[in-house]
């Protein structure tokens, strides 16, 4: 656990033994005490405030949902014209992201989107393989994926 949120819990319990109330409402509000004393002292601690990686995450989160409504309602669109007018293929989607945990991560933003299936990851971990129902432009859905979803992660994880 990063020094930071196990600073924070340390305040909280210690706001609990002052406040002589062992309920999680007191413990959330030290909790938050201690948040502001982080934010406070920030510049005294090396590492990056931490919520600031908890407010991206969330952002990651609220990006999946958007994403994953949107396509939602492309793949109704397709499902329900007369004619049936796609063209899905295979791309291979090029990667900046390093760990394993990142690359994961990605590949399963990408298959948990419908519409799209990561298929593989390349041996040096340079590309992942990328599905789609349809890609009128392969340039489009690699800028699309790349300006969203591993901007997002990276922003996570960095």
């Amino acid at each position: 656990m990063p020094f930071q949120i196990v600073l924070n819990i340390i305040i909280a319990i210690m706001w609990m033994f002052l406040s002589e109330s062992y309920q999680f409402s007191t413990f959330l509000v030290g909790y938050l005490l201690g948040i502001g004393l982080l934010f406070i002292l920030r510049r005294f601690i090396p590492d990056s405030f931490y919520m600031h990686r908890v407010w991206n995450f969330i952002k990651l989160m609220l990006l999946f949902v958007r994403e994953l409504v949107l396509s939602n309602i492309d793949i109704v669109k397709v499902v329900y014209k007369p004619k049936l007018d796609i063209e899905p293929g295979i791309f291979a989607l090029p990667i900046e992201l390093k760990s394993n945990f990142e690359i994961t991560l990605l590949a399963n933003l990408i298959t948990l989107t419908p519409g799209t299936l990561s298929i593989a990851v390349s041996d040096d971990h340079t590309k992942i393989y990328v599905h789609a129902m349809d890609i009128p432009d392969v340039e489009k859905s690699i800028n699309e994926i790349k300006e969203t979803f591993e901007k997002a992660i990276m922003e996570v994880t960095r």
